[in-house]
């Protein structure tokens, strides 16, 4: 089944039960949607007369474009994730009504979206709702271009994600702190309150008991976001990996890696055949933000029916954030940078928007450096090799950036593929949000977690990456058991570092995005260990029947030498879609970094970061869950600025 991108649903209701009725013209359906809220394209009275204001374009909001707003948020997104995840952004939490917020997206609205909201139609999510990004050829994987999914769309990357739901290490978040120069903000024990406010736990679809795959103590009840299990049970697959860690004693089964330790510690046996500390976690079951059977995204959990029932939110859509700029020349006060100038590549038409109090950037580690970088701060080398004048030096703006990359070992195995009737599937979630579509059905239900000895010979020789004991290193994603089975092998503490760049003064030009995969040698030797990791999980007897023989890239391969096997590694290398750090948070003091400890972009009045980018070290996990953490902290910290 391919379901054509140019239809939307229609008679959708997520508090109801509903019936996709029919599939409706994109230009149909918008019309409806602005006659339902009362929109009117050529009838500026009649937005007026409506609470909540969503502008579908930037010649739509003209009129309203002098309006006074106390916040301009750039960038209606959460994540990802990746994709992730992300994926990788920010949406608005403020609670207050009296204070008026324009939300600016470059994407569309996510409302309707017949893709956007099954689980089981991820892998079908048409390119209009990405950025389409590419990274410049990454010189040590083999000078590979690496398409880089971004979500371009209301909700950004969390619209489009795979819905993983970690949390990642008690360490990450500590880390924080230190960098921060303000652990009683920023440390685990410190987020426990944000931790949890952003989730919802719900039980999975279908009404199986989910009791012993997760462990309510740390799980929130009345936040935006469902977090849930997969509607299907456990299978042969997940039954053998249970198994598994009771006849390998370096693996152990966690009841939920959300609790902040995801990893329990994994020893090298190659090298440490004497030592007993030999453990690695498998999280129990893996998580996933599709509560309800539905994706529940930034844009669903934040800007819902009753956010855009509030009189002080407006929203404009399909608009690109060019710039931000000084908004008042007061010596005293120094730079106050409080207007966006915004436009859009299907139209000539620039507007100036200012905001009473701030303008936060949550355009994502890509979007928000890059409007910086256009903003004229930056360094002021690179600024001048554009041609951008520099505004504000600020060096750290777009470099720091750390990514997970991840490489592909494929097994061969006694198994056939269940075939999915597509139709049935998609009616069956219709009726009543179960079946094959209510979960990512290509994904597994087990992920292990594993930590690197602290006698290993590669971190004594290249030091420990990870941001504390309780961070894994390596993350093995355990899919779902097909005939040619791919494990993907991820490095969550890579030492490379990227950067975010402009390609032109035109900001309406893609950013130059070079992750640096495999730029420091710590990282292929990661991930080549990692794949050993995974030969270990596989060579035991709970396989016998089911794997039937390593294809590889293998790196015990006798006949294969060393450069063989990297150049065999570098050619599956791929990116886990989580990039952080490129407008990074650090102590006020520091000459380093971008933002300070409460996100305030050094230097500057009146202009804030709120999303990925902010995030000093990519964490221990899929960022989606760790960008909501900053995300409500930050809304606190910016409403107790403002009281």
């Amino acid at each position: 089944m391919n379901l054509r991108s140019d239809y939307l649903l229609t008679s959708y209701s997520p508090s109801t039960t509903p019936m996709v009725t029919r599939l409706e013209p994109r230009s149909t359906f918008y019309l409806r949607i602005a006659a339902a809220i009362g929109l009117a394209f050529c009838a500026p009275a009649a937005i007026s007369q409506v609470q909540a204001k969503v502008y579908q374009n930037l010649q739509e909001f003209a009129p309203s474009a002098n309006s006074s707003f106390d916040f301009v948020v750039v960038g209606g997104r959460s994540s990802l994730p990746p994709f992730q995840g992300t994926s990788d952004d920010w949406l608005l939490i403020f609670d207050c009504q009296t204070r008026s917020v324009l939300l600016l997206e470059a994407g569309p609205n996510n409302e309707g979206i017949l893709e956007l909201i099954v689980p089981g139609l991820h892998v079908q999510i048409p390119n209009t709702y990405d950025w389409n990004y590419t990274t410049v050829p990454q010189v040590m994987v083999n000078n590979r271009s690496i398409e880089y999914r971004r979500g371009f769309v209301l909700g950004g990357s969390s619209s489009v994600n795979t819905m993983l739901y970690t949390r990642g290490s008690k360490d990450d978040y500590d880390l924080w702190g230190r960098v921060s120069g303000d652990p009683k903000t920023w440390s685990w024990e410190a987020l426990q309150k944000w931790i949890l406010k952003s989730e919802k736990w719900t039980v999975p679809v279908g009404g199986r008991d989910p009791t012993g795959q997760y462990d309510p103590r740390y799980h929130g009840k009345d936040g935006p976001i469902r977090v849930s299990l997969t509607w299907s049970g456990p299978d042969d697959f997940d039954r053998r990996a249970s198994r598994n860690t009771e006849i390998q004693k370096e693996f152990v089964e966690k009841l939920d890696s959300n609790d902040g330790k995801p990893a329990g510690l994994c020893a090298y046996t190659a090298f440490l055949l004497n030592e007993n500390l030999k453990q690695a976690s498998l999280k129990a079951w893996t998580q996933w933000t599709f509560g309800g059977g539905e994706r529940n995204s930034a844009a669903t959990g934040y800007l819902g029916s009753r956010a855009r029932a509030r009189p002080n939110l407006n929203i404009v859509l399909n608009v690109h954030a060019k710039k931000v700029l000084p908004s008042t020349q007061d010596r005293e006060k120094g730079l106050d940078i409080r207007t966006v100038e915004i436009g859009s590549k299907s139209s000539n038409v620039t507007l100036k928007v200012t905001a009473r109090k701030e303008v936060i950037l949550s355009a994502g580690a890509f979007g928000t450096p890059h409007i910086l970088l256009n903003s004229g701060i930056g360094e002021e080398s690179h600024l001048d090799s554009v041609g951008v004048k520099m505004v504000h030096r600020l060096p750290d703006v777009g470099r720091g950036m750390s990514d997970h990359v991840c490489t592909m070992v494929t097994y061969t195995l006694n198994a056939t593929t269940p075939a999915i009737d597509e139709e049935a599937a998609l009616q069956q979630w219709q009726a009543n949000r179960t079946g094959p579509f209510a979960e990512w059905r290509q994904a597994g239900r087990r992920i292990l977690w594993s930590r690197f000895p602290k006698s290993s010979p590669l971190l004594r020789k290249y030091g420990d990456p990870a941001s504390g004991p309780h961070a894994p290193h390596i993350e093995i994603a355990l899919n779902a058991p097909v005939p040619t089975f791919a494990t993907l092998v991820v490095l969550l503490t890579p030492r490379s570092r990227g950067t975010v760049k402009l390609a032109s003064s035109n900001p309406l030009d893609d950013p130059l995005i070079d992750p640096g995969y495999l730029s420091h040698p710590f990282d292929i030797q990661a991930l080549t260990e990692g794949i050993r990791i995974t030969k270990r999980w596989f060579d035991s007897p709970a396989w016998d029947g089911l794997i039937t023989g390593f294809l590889g890239p293998d790196p015990d391969n006798a006949t294969l030498s060393e450069t063989a096997f990297q150049n065999a590694l570098k050619e599956s290398v791929g990116t886990f879609l989580h990039p952080v750090g490129t407008a990074a948070m650090s102590a006020s003091s520091s000459a380093a970094g971008v933002v300070d400890h409460e996100l305030r972009v050094k230097g500057v009045h009146g202009l804030r970061v709120v999303d990925a980018s902010a995030i000093p070290y990519v964490p221990t996990a899929h960022t989606q869950a760790a960008v909501y953490v900053l995300a409500e902290r930050a809304a606190d910290i910016i409403k107790s600025s403002w009281k």
